[in-house]
């Protein structure tokens, strides 16, 4: 039988949980955090730099363990806002990445198009998954001096590269998800030769 004092110490601990206050470090299960986000304009053009935060579900963690790849994408959309008229979208970029595990090995690959790199832990590849760093998302030149632009960018793990029975499975399951809400930020493009 609980004594008072430990039946109070239990409620405490029920209600900061439910109110989120064990967890504000961590991102949810099923989702990613975007901690931060910045566009700087450079000499290829303007480009994200991202920092991302989560945790693998147990049942993603498990589906890695057995050999299913999973794919990551993180999107990004350029808009300028007009008030005439529907916004209009400037640039979209995606960036895809594959995290599979090799049980051979003991490593897991992060592959992005023709590049990869092994990693001993799973926390490892996910931890260099989580940070972009100058990622160009557009043309030089696209974005007009003087002129205010909405940056939109999320990251999410891309379900229809599952293999066709997880699909099924991963499909309205919060088990199988796992993404980010859109962040979005306005961005003025400085005027002159110095941008």
């Amino acid at each position: 039988m609980l004594t008072r004092r430990a039946a109070c110490q239990r409620l405490a601990l029920l209600i900061l949980a439910s109110a989120g206050g064990l967890h504000a470090g961590h991102a949810r299960a099923d989702e990613i955090q975007i901690d931060s986000a910045i566009l700087e304009l450079t000499g290829d053009g303007p480009a994200i730099t991202a920092e991302f935060r989560f945790d693998l579900p147990i049942r993603l963690e498990e589906a890695l363990a057995n050999g299913v790849p999973l794919h990551f994408q993180v999107e990004c959309e350029i808009m300028r806002p007009r008030w005439y008229w529907l916004d209009e979208r400037v640039a979209t970029a995606v960036t895809r990445y594959r995290l599979s595990y090799n049980a051979l090995t003991r490593n897991y690959r992060l592959s992005s198009g023709a590049l990869h790199q092994d990693f001993p832990t799973l926390a490892e590849s996910l931890r260099t998954m989580s940070r972009m760093q100058s990622w160009v998302v557009a043309e030089p030149g696209v974005l007009k001096p003087a002129t205010t632009y909405e940056i939109w960018v999320r990251m999410r793990l891309d379900a229809s590269q599952l293999p066709r029975p997880l699909q099924i499975t991963a499909f309205g399951n919060r088990e199988w998800s796992l993404a980010s809400t859109w962040r979005r930020w306005r961005f003025i493009v400085p005027e002159g030769p110095d941008r």
